[in-house]
């Protein structure tokens, strides 16, 4: 963070000092939420949440060296008081921001933001300093903690911006004004809080509305691939930059194909010159999130052919999404349990299936441990029953759907698609299906595990990898 005194901090947020000495003091070091990221020099943010109140903890963070603590009432240690100790974050990041000269990309959509953040991140640290979300912290606490991580040097501020509701986004666009707004897809992640992909379409076309307009150097990058997305060119002042496999698209892909670990190569093509990628990401989907950070950094300055060095020798960032390990007994786990919803519930089944064939070679099957999709609504039995038709159409070897009401669904439509009798299976919990498992599993197998985060299939995965070797006989 760069360097401000608690008067500046106290200015910023509107907030009363309590109990400071030196009102001159300044914070040097890191703004947190939780206590034992304290480092001398940071500002303690207390937060009451549903299982602590940070409050609790604030005489502790002072004597772990934080300058003061941000907060709703006196704590007997130096404090700025507050009444939204939330709304003063984002003020906060807001005041911080203001004063750099940081090029500041927004990015949102239902499924790959994560991803294409981390992709975007490994391009633009080419061209300079560059601080992005980590994880998916993209929501009104996250997105201001990350921001206010930039100092005077940073050249490029990466943040991925999600939403529950309409004006979210909205909002997050108010603390961390974006010069670049990149809108990925719009699905069915949320459809039961939105109420349709028409409402959600508003909820992201909100990134796109906050935009400077083209004379000031706004740039809105948008999938030419999915139809609202598109339309979002007319909700903004900013100029449009498409990404895509559409003809017209600025930014496109052309010649894709897959290798035989479903790992993704293509041409990219820009309005000023292509390039040859070679993707070490697993799943066809990746085309598209690397096209949107390619767009995004060419816009940037980046030339074509070092944007196609960049995005081939790319990795992934974040935990849990398509982490690909070949234990020492040739089983392969896919470990996709971070989260899940129609749209990327689809593109991992896509991937386990390109894996198939040199799984099949090897004697090995795949299996796809699924587990339920969270905040569907209405559609969640159609959208559960789809995803196990499509795990029969794609010729997975065997679906084990783990937990409650929504697993039944997805057994169900695997077995109601098809003569599977016993290739496909419902289990009660993640406990279950490692059991069956490690009691199936071959040399040559490939387990993909993917359900919504609340669901803990990530469990799975590393039992499944702590039991290395441990394979029928």
């Amino acid at each position: 963070m760069t360097p401000l005194s608690l008067a500046e901090i106290a200015a910023a947020v509107g907030g009363r000092p309590y109990d400071i000495p030196d009102p001159g003091a300044l914070v040097t070091g890191p703004v947190v939420i939780d206590s034992r990221e304290v480092r001398p020099g940071a500002l303690f943010v207390a937060i009451a949440g549903e299982r602590a109140d940070g409050h609790d903890f604030a005489a502790g963070a002072v004597a772990s060296g934080a300058v003061a603590v941000l907060a709703t009432r006196p704590v007997g240690v130096p404090a700025i008081v507050v009444d939204d100790v939330v709304a003063a974050l984002g003020a906060l990041a807001r005041a911080v921001v203001g004063r750099l000269g940081t090029t500041v990309v927004a990015l949102t959509g239902s499924a790959g933001k994560t991803s294409t953040k981390d992709l975007m991140a490994q391009l633009l640290q080419r061209q300079g300093p560059t601080v992005w979300t980590p994880g998916s912290l993209n929501n009104e606490i996250g997105l201001p903690l990350t921001a206010l991580k930039a100092e005077a040097g940073t050249r490029h501020l990466v943040l991925e911006m999600g939403a529950r509701g309409i004006g979210h986004i909205r909002y997050l666009t108010e603390i961390t004004p974006p010069h670049v707004g990149v809108v990925l897809n719009v699905g069915t992640a949320h459809l039961g809080e939105f109420g349709g992909r028409e409402q959600i379409a508003i909820a992201k076309g909100e990134l796109v509305e906050a935009l400077p307009a083209a004379g000031e150097g706004g740039i809105a990058v948008l999938n030419a691939d999915d139809p609202l997305v598109r339309a979002m060119s007319a909700r903004t002042k900013a100029r449009v930059v498409f990404f895509g496999e559409a003809a017209d698209a600025h930014v496109r892909a052309e010649k894709v194909r897959l290798d035989d670990l479903g790992r993704p190569a293509f041409t990219l093509r820009t309005p000023t010159g292509c390039g040859e990628v070679t993707m070490r990401l697993y799943g066809e989907h990746h085309v598209s999130n690397a096209l949107a950070a390619a767009a995004v950094a060419h816009e940037l300055g980046m030339p074509a052919q070092e944007i196609a060095d960049a995005l081939s020798g790319a990795g992934q960032l974040s935990r849990w999404r398509m982490e690909v390990t070949e234990r020492a007994d040739g089983v392969t786990i896919v470990n996709d349990a971070y989260n899940a919803n129609p749209e990327s519930m689809r593109a991992a089944l896509r991937a386990l299936a390109a894996m198939g064939e040199t799984a099949r070679a090897r004697g090995g099957r795949t299996w796809a441990v699924l587990g339920r999709m969270a905040e569907l609504g209405e559609e969640s039995l159609a959208e559960h029953d789809a995803v196990g038709r499509l795990a029969v159409r794609l010729n997975v070897g065997k679906l084990v759907a783990v937990g409650g009401r929504e697993a039944a669904w997805l057994q169900m439509g695997a077995y109601n698609e098809g003569s599977w009798g016993e290739e496909s299976v419902h289990v009660s919990d993640a406990q279950a299906a490692v059991d069956l498992l490690r009691s199936e599993l071959r040399p040559g197998d490939v387990v993909l595990v993917k359900a919504s985060r609340s669901v803990g299939l990530e469990k799975v995965a590393e039992q499944l990898l702590a039991a290395d070797g441990e394979v029928a006989g």
